[in-house]
């Protein structure tokens, strides 16, 4: 790959001996004030476009997501079976969303068991911590009598103290998982209908790109850049798709082992927030320590429930990811988080789970075409710049 992109880039310098209609009318544009001013004006357009066009865009995305994920089952069925394109795309979507209406249907009636008793195990959790009542009012009564010492003559007849009331938030709660629950299934079918379309259309976009472009030197680039980024793709959303079922497993034979009911609920449970980085596994220890409770009725097997699977989420981040990803496709801590809480503000649930598979797409795309190269520089991790650095 490294020696195709020098000898397209020592096609560069010729440029100036060429037509003028061969010079791309980007890099001739020059960098002005209004170029830029341009430039934040449809950036900000563009996202205007995707927050209004959420409806569409997610369902979208997550075809493009989940056709990279069955690329290569789609290859096997299609070239090696030899069934026609629309047969091999009906019975991957079947096959996919059957699991996942299978496993849905598993884990509903527990689900909801459990949310119906997660008023008691704030119950249980209050009447716990109801036994630091006393030596934190002790601490807050010493706070109050420093500030009366710290205050001017006269200024203790005008303190106003304000109690304020924290709500459980439970309806609201539950509520909103209900909304988000319509529109996913909402979208499902838009999903299923783009994803089987895609499938069953194959290569035929790339054919249309190659046909369009003239040269033909520029049509192998096309075709090469355009397959090293789709399998670079495929590779990397399978692998972490394999990483986090994996984790799913293990943290629900980690529940039954430890005596908690519906394990199968709790890998999916698992499986999900995987996707979430760092965000995720913490919503998940608060999750696993809530559900202990419930289960034991004492904090302290509660916090060993959390414990073992934040040991889980540990061994998955220090051994088995850089193990199977080797370190190619690692991000920016930094850059993650920042994706992560962009996206959730864009499209809520749905952009946090697609927050990493978007920004690690965006990453391989950059890193395969050399105009965008500095960019995913910029994406990559301190140790994979560093890597990087060493090699050149």
């Amino acid at each position: 790959m490294a020696l195709a992109m020098n000898d397209f880039a020592e096609v560069q310098p010729e440029l100036p001996d060429r037509d003028q209609s061969d010079i791309d009318p980007v890099a001739a544009t020059p960098l002005t004030v209004q170029t830029v001013a341009l430039m934040i004006l449809a950036g900000i357009a563009v996202l205007w476009a995707l927050w209004v066009s959420a409806e569409f865009v997610v369902p979208l995305l997550l075809a493009v997501a989940l056709k990279q994920v069955l690329q290569p089952a789609m290859h096997f069925l299609s070239d090696r079976i030899r069934l026609p394109a629309w047969v091999s795309a009906f019975l991957l979507v079947l096959a996919l969303f059957g699991l996942v209406a299978g496993i849905g249907l598993a884990i509903a009636v527990p689900a909801s068991g459990w949310i119906a008793k997660a008023p008691q195990g704030l119950q249980t959790l209050e009447d716990q911590l109801s036994k630091l009542r006393v030596p934190v009012a002790a601490v807050q009564h010493y706070i109050q009598q420093a500030q009366h010492l710290t205050e001017p003559p006269g200024a203790a007849g005008n303190v106003t103290v304000v109690a304020t009331q924290t709500p459980t938030g439970l309806g609201s709660v539950g509520l909103s998982m209900l909304l988000s629950t319509r529109q996913l299934l909402g979208r499902l079918f838009v999903l299923v209908l783009m994803l089987f379309f895609m499938l069953a259309a194959g290569d035929s976009m790339l054919r249309k790109l190659v046909e369009a472009v003239p040269r033909f030197e520029q049509k192998k680039h096309v075709v090469y850049i355009t397959h090293e980024i789709e399998r670079n793709v495929s590779v990397y959303l399978a692998t972490i798709t394999v990483i986090n079922a994996a984790v799913g497993v293990v943290t629900g034979c980690a529940m039954y082992l430890c005596g908690i009911s519906d394990p199968l609920l709790w890998g999916t449970v698992a499986f999900l927030l995987n996707y979430i980085p760092i965000v995720g596994p913490l919503i998940g220890i608060a999750i696993m320590f809530l559900v202990g409770l419930l289960t034991f009725g004492h904090p302290l097997p509660a916090l060993l429930t959390a414990l073992i699977y934040l040991g889980v989420h540990i061994a998955e981040a220090q051994i088995m990811t850089p193990l199977l990803m080797a370190r190619r496709f690692t991000l920016s801590p930094l850059i993650v988080i920042i994706s992560l809480f962009f996206w959730y503000w864009m499209w809520g649930i749905s952009g946090a789970l697609l927050s990493v598979p978007l920004l690690a797409t965006m990453k391989i795309v950059c890193d395969r075409i050399p105009s965008l190269a500095a960019l995913g520089h910029m994406l990559g991790a301190a140790n994979q710049r560093l890597n990087s650095a060493q090699e050149q």
